[in-house]
């Protein structure tokens, strides 16, 4: 079996690991980046192309007043203080550098002008992602010290005894197996487990009905690999879908968010069912427990008029003209078009509207439009719309423990020796629901600093060794 060596070993060509591979070439290291398809991108470039970064200069521009603290303060609090306080507090040390990093390698972000789920104010920084990757790649190869070798699975890590370094993997071309051994460690950048339907039932039953899409290399193939090695797990039991997904359209992936302009939602029987303004995350909770697992956004024509042609989930036009939007003059003819009781919506209708009047919403204590941004509006001016939502699975948001140096954790507290993760196959970031931007944002923050990390280990081994 051949034996190929290199410096830094990263498993996983999406936006973590190629983020990973670009920090570390930059620091003169060698990088060989494995991708089991026979394209990179993944699911990043599947991806909304949202990026949530606080005090840019495009926020400034548009008279955004945010800072890390905020990002911070929203992070915990969306994620039910679940999360990992030092993994959040390492997103929030060098997200700013890292929006400066990507503007630097010529990736262009929208303005900034929504806020979206879990934010207090608006802070999406919208980019093509599949661009955005190729981007990235291209630096990488550009570089010279970056090898990219598609088609290539990673099958099992390596290490010579249960507290020895991670030294590598066995890989499988299409000629076959062979060894690769990695000086300065193994970064697993490798996604999540959304296209293994065993692995989803065990661990969210709840969404066995939900509609998943992502990279069809997500499999989980990395967690088991460190899983092997007694790698510790986080967020399990926090595996969520995102609500807005319409139910039976196939071609457009995104999720629309009309209620985060102030549409409300609405079950098959006409009735709310829960606060519209939290987490996407936790209201796909919430429709998963609806009849048939489906509900309506309900919004009038100046809500429709809010929309944002630049934000995909905000992109209401276009889900017009894709036939995707049911709209009607008035509210009884879009009831019956849905086959909702027009009586039944028309109270429910009533009740939010006055709630809006009396600047308290008795239902569900709905006090913004999402999270604690924007005021709530009246839905009274035709036409009306509905858009069918349901939850999809677009990454599972959980996974390997690491601590703030990405370093994975066993189940004992201890670092695995040369064994760094970065992107949807770790843990422990999100907790119990997620901000919008926050999973691609992740991925290149946590790829770069996984990759310093790794550039820093070897070099205070060196040191050590030339003292001896």
């Amino acid at each position: 079996m051949k034996t190929i060596h290199t410096q830094l070993l990263v498993i996983g060509g999406g936006l973590a690991g190629f983020a990973a591979a670009l920090e570390a070439a930059e620091r003169g290291v060698d990088v060989l980046l494995l991708e089991k398809l026979e394209a990179t991108g993944g699911s990043s470039a599947m991806s909304g192309g949202c990026l949530a970064f606080a005090g840019t200069d495009l926020q400034a521009a548009n008279g955004v007043v945010d800072s890390a603290e905020l990002l911070q303060r929203d992070l915990l609090e969306v994620g039910n203080h679940e999360n990992d306080a030092e993994v959040v507090q390492a997103y929030v040390d060098n997200q700013l550098d890292t929006y400066y990093w990507l503007r630097g390698h010529g990736v262009e972000f929208s303005p900034v002008i929504e806020a979206s789920s879990g934010q207090s104010v608006p802070r999406v920084h919208t980019v093509d992602p599949a661009d955005t990757v190729r981007q990235l790649v291209s630096k990488c190869r550009a570089n010279g010290r970056v090898t990219v070798m598609t088609s290539t699975k990673a099958l099992r890590l390596l290490r010579d005894s249960e507290t020895s370094p991670v030294k590598g993997v066995i890989a499988e071309e299409p000629e076959g197996e062979f060894i690769l051994l990695a000086r300065d460690g193994v970064l697993l950048a490798c996604g999540g487990f959304g296209q293994n339907s065993e692995m989803v039932h065990r661990f969210a039953p709840h969404y066995v009905n939900a509609v998943f899409v992502g990279g069809d290399g997500n499999v989980g193939d990395g967690l088991r690999m460190a899983w092997k090695l007694g790698a510790d797990l986080r967020d399990m039991a926090y595996i969520k879908g995102t609500y807005g997904k319409h139910p039976v359209d196939m071609q457009n992936h995104h999720s629309c968010l009309a209620v985060y302009k102030g549409a409300i939602a609405v079950n098959q029987d006409g009735q709310r069912f829960v606060d519209e303004s939290i987490s996407y995350k936790l209201l796909g909770d919430a429709v998963m427990s609806q009849p048939y697992h489906t509900s309506f956004q309900i919004f009038d024509q100046p809500i429709f008029e809010s929309g944002d042609d630049r934000v995909r989930i905000l992109d209401f036009g276009r889900r017009l003209e894709e036939g995707l939007l049911i709209k009607a003059d008035t509210l009884e003819a879009l009831a019956r078009m849905i086959e909702v009781p027009h009586d039944a919506l028309r109270q429910t209708l009533d009740a939010y509207n006055l709630g809006v009047d009396n600047g308290e919403d008795p239902a569900f204590g709905r006090k913004a439009l999402v999270h604690h941004h924007g005021r709530l509006c009246r839905i009274e001016t035709g036409p009306f719309y509905a858009y069918p939502s349901t939850a999809a699975v677009f990454g599972t948001y959980c996974g390997l423990r690491v601590d703030a140096s990405m370093r994975v954790i066993d189940v004992f507290d201890a670092p695995i020796p040369g064994l760094y993760a970065a992107g949807e196959v770790m843990g422990g970031f999100h907790g119990g629901a997620y901000m919008t931007g926050s999973a691609l944002g992740k991925a290149v923050v946590f790829g770069r600093v996984a990759a310093r990390t790794m550039i820093t280990a070897r070099t205070a081994e060196a040191e050590v060794a030339g003292l001896a």
